[in-house]
C-alpha cells in the first residue's frame, strides 16, 4: 500500500445462464471481447453472476447505506457527509509517553520511540471495557523530506536509526469519555515497536540456513519490522501486522548480482528507496545475503503485554504482505487469506492445523505455525467474468515442489512462496490488496488496485479475473467458498465493481467501469477495504488524485461504501491534498469509526510546518452508528 512505486518482478460448479449469452456470442475471445465490444464489462456484469443474482434476489429491498453521499473534493481537509464529524486522533509526532518531546525535524531517535509513528496504515482497535481500549496502528514507512530538516539532501547513521525508529508499529491506550474516545497518554500499554525491536522467527522457516545471519547465527531470532501496511487481529486478542515492500530497505556500497529468487523480491545491489545499507550492515545484501529474508513475514503482536517479544509467522508465507483477514471456520480451524501486493503476483490461504478453543485462549498462541499454505487459481468460461477457483496446495514435495524444481524442504516453500506459486501454476492478479470477510455471510472481497502490465507483459495476460489491459482503476474481485467451508479447496467468484471513469469514457468501453459505477461515485485504485458490525462495505483509495485526464472528476483519494448484496455504492469520505486514505477499525458499538490519512502534502495536521500522516475520527452528531 506504499505510496512509492514498485515495479513487478514475476511473472460446485457454476450452471446457471449468464445473460452475457444474450449479449456477445461466446466463441469471442476475451481478449477480443474486451477490446470491441466491452459490454459485458461496463452493462452486465453485477447481476449477472450466479453469485451476484442469488445476492439481489435475496436482497433486492436492502437500505444498509444510509447516509447523503457526498461530491468529489480537492480540498485540503477531510470531507463527511452532513450530520457526521472528522476530527484528529493521533498524528505523527503526538507523545505516546508523559513528556515526551514535541515533535520536530531535529527529534533523535530516542524523541521518535515515545512519539507516535509515521506513515500510519492499517489498525484495530481492542476494546478492554466501555471506557478503555487498545489502538494498534501499522506506520508503514517515512519520507526522509519530512523527517529531516536538510529534506533527506544528507544521511548519517543517526538520520538513520531515528528513520527506523519511526517506522514499525505504535501501540496506544484510548480512553472514552464526554468528548468519545480520546489518546490516554499515561496508558501503561503504550510503546513502540520498531526495525530494531527484537523478534522470533516461528513456523516451518525459523532456523532454517536462508535465515541465518553473523548476527543470529540460530535463524530463529530478528531485529525490527518495517513497511507494515495492513493488519489483522485475532480472536484470542493479539494484532497481526504485515510486512510488504520491504525491499526498499536493503541495498549494498558495491554492485552485486543478486541471486534471482531475491530479484523477483525486488531486491537489487546498490542504491535504495532508504539506503540503510549505508549506515547499518545487516541492510546490506552483500555483507549479509540472508537478512531479506527475514522480512517480509506476518508478525503477531501481544498488545496486552509490553514485555512480550512479537513473532514472525512464517507458516502463512512471506511475500508482499498487505493484510490479513482471519475466520474461524466451520470446523474451528482458523483461516487466514493473504493478497501479495505486486503487479502479477498472487493471492494466498493459510488453514491451520489445529483448532481454535474458545475457552481456552492461552491455548492459540500458537495457532499461526502449523497448518497448510494455498495458492489461488482463478478459471472461467470464455468471455465470462466469472467462474470457479481452487485452491493449490503449497507443500513440499507437492504439485511440483520438489527437489528438482528447486524447494528442497518446507522452510523453502514458505520462505521463496512467490516461485513456490509460480511453480503449481497460479493466477497473477492486478496487485492483491486488502482482504476482507464479510460477517454476514461466506464471501470475501479482494482489493485488487491497478497494473499497468496486465496484457501488455507476456507473463501477465489477460485473465478472468484480471480482465483489462492496462488496469489503471483497478476492481475488487468477490468469492464464496463450497459450501460456505473457508477450508475447501473450491470456490465460486465474480467481480463486485470495476472502477472507472463514465464520464470520459462510454459504456462500449471497459474504463467506463462497471454498471454500479457512475459519475458521482468514480474511484480509482481501491485498497484498503473492509466491514462493519452491519455488513456495510467499506473502500478505501491510493490511487491518482490528479483530477484530470483519465482522472477527471474523481478528485482526492476517498473512502466510499458498498452494499455488498446490491452492488450499490455511494462517496462517504475525501481526504486532503495529496494523501492515500488507509486504515480502517470500529469501536465495538459502530458509533466511532477511525480512519488513516496519510503522507498528506499540503497544510493538513501541520506541526511546525510539517504535514503529519493523522488518525481520524469519525462520529455522527446524533451519536448514531456510522454509514446506518
Amino acid at each position: 500500500m506504499s505510496h512509492i512505486e514498485h515495479d513487478d518482478h514475476s511473472n460446485n460448479l457454476l450452471s446457471t445462464p449468464s445473460d452475457f449469452s444474450k449479449i456477445i456470442d461466446n466463441s469471442l475471445s476475451r481478449r477480443r471481447f474486451l477490446q470491441t465490444t466491452a459490454v459485458g464489462s461496463s452493462i452486465a456484469f453485477f447481476a449477472t453472476s450466479p453469485l451476484a443474482n442469488a445476492m439481489t434476489k435475496k436482497h433486492s429491498d436492502s437500505t444498509v447505506i444510509g447516509f447523503n453521499p457526498i461530491a468529489a473534493s480537492t480540498s485540503d481537509t477531510v470531507v463527511v457527509p452532513k450530520g457526521y464529524l472528522a476530527q484528529p486522533l493521533i498524528a505523527w509526532g503526538d507523545s505516546i509517553k508523559p513528556k515526551a518531546t514535541l515533535f520536530s525535524q531535529t527529534n533523535s531517535a530516542t524523541d521518535q520511540e515515545n512519539q507516535f509513528g509515521d506513515n500510519n496504515d492499517g489498525m484495530t482497535f481492542l476494546p478492554l471495557s466501555q471506557s478503555r481500549a487498545v489502538l494498534a496502528v501499522n506506520n508503514e514507512s517515512t519520507d526522509y523530506a519530512t523527517l529531516f530538516n536538510d529534506h533527506g539532501k544528507t544521511l548519517t547513521a543517526e538520520k538513520v536509526r531515528r528513520s527506523q525508529a519511526a517506522v514499525g508499529v505504535s501501540i496506544v491506550e484510548l480512553r472514552n469519555d464526554q468528548q468519545g474516545w480520546n489518546v490516554n497518554v499515561d496508558g501503561r500499554l503504550n510503546r513502540r515497536i520498531t526495525a530494531y525491536t527484537p523478534m522470533v522467527l516461528t513456523g516451518p522457516a525459523a532456523g532454517d540456513q536462508h535465515l541465518k545471519t553473523n548476527a543470529d547465527p540460530t535463524g530463529t531470532q530478528v531485529l525490527g519490522t518495517f513497511n507494515n501496511c495492513a493488519n489483522g487481529s485475532t480472536p484470542w486478542g493479539t494484532y497481526l501486522t504485515c510486512e510488504e515492500n520491504f525491499d526498499g530497505f536493503f541495498g549494498s556500497k558495491n554492485d552485486i548480482k543478486v541471486p534471482k529468487r531475491d530479484a523477483r523480491y525486488g531486491i537489487k545491489s546498490g542504491d535504495g528507496d532508504f539506503n540503510w545499507h549505508q549506515f547499518d550492515e545487516r541492510f546490506d545484501i552483500q555483507k549479509e545475503p540472508n537478512e531479506n529474508h527475514r522480512h517480509g513475514w506476518v508478525v503477531e503482536i501481544d498488545p496486552m503485554n509490553p514485555n512480550s517479544k512479537p513473532k514472525k509467522r512464517t507458516a502463512l508465507g512471506r511475500f508482499k504482505h498487505e493484510n490479513a483477514a482471519l475466520t474461524i471456520n466451520q470446523d474451528d480451524k482458523v483461516v487466514v487469506y493473504l493478497g501479495d501486493d505486486e503487479r502479477g503476483e498472487h493471492l494466498y490461504k493459510f488453514v491451520s492445523k489445529a483448532k481454535y478453543n474458545a475457552s481456552k485462549p492461552e491455548a492459540n498462541r500458537d495457532l499461526l505455525d502449523e497448518g497448510t499454505l494455498y495458492v489461488a487459481k482463478f478459471s472461467a468460461q470464455d468471455g465470462e467474468l466469472y467462474g470457479n477457483g481452487e485452491w493449490l496446495e503449497l507443500t513440499f514435495g507437492k504439485n511440483g515442489l520438489t527437489p528438482e524444481n528447486g524447494f528442497n524442504n518446507q522452510a523453502e516453500v514458505v520462505i521463496f512462496a512467490r516461485q513456490a506459486a509460480t511453480q503449481v501454476g497460479a493466477t497473477t492478479m492486478d496487485r492483491p490488496e486488502w482482504v476482507a470477510i464479510n460477517p454476514k455471510s461466506d464471501q470475501v472481497f479482494c482489493t485488487l488496485t491497478n497494473n499497468k502490465n496486465r496484457g501488455v507483459k507476456e507473463n501477465q495476460a489477460l485473465n478472468a479475473a484480471n480482465p483489462r489491459e492496462n488496469n489503471i482503476y483497478g476492481h475488487i474481485i468477490r468469492w464464496e467458498p463450497k459450501n460456505g467451508n473457508h477450508a475447501a479447496h473450491e470456490f465460486t467468484w465474480d467481480i463486485y465493481v470495476m472502477a472507472g471513469n463514465p464520464d470520459k469514457y462510454d459504456a462500449k468501453n471497459p474504463r467506463s467501469g462497471s454498471q454500479n459505477i457512475n459519475k458521482d461515485n468514480m474511484f480509482n485504485s481501491p485498497d484498503g477495504i473492509g466491514f462493519d458490525n452491519a455488513g456495510r462495505l467499506w473502500i478505501q483509495t491510493d490511487g491518482d488524485y490528479s483530477n484530470s485526464g483519465d482522472f477527471a472528476g474523481m478528485g482526492n483519494n476517498q473512502m466510499l461504501c458498498g452494499d455488498p448484496n446490491t452492488g450499490e455504492i455511494k462517496r462517504f469520505l475525501t481526504g486532503p491534498t495529496g494523501c492515500e486514505i488507509t486504515g480502517l477499525t470500529f469501536s465495538p458499538d459502530n458509533k466511532t469509526m477511525l480512519i488513516g490519512v496519510q503522507h498528506p502534502t499540503g497544510s493538513f495536521s501541520e506541526l511546525n510546518g510539517i504535514p503529519r500522516s493523522t488518525v481520524m475520527k469519525i462520529t455522527r452528531e446524533d451519536g448514531g452508528v456510522i454509514g446506518a
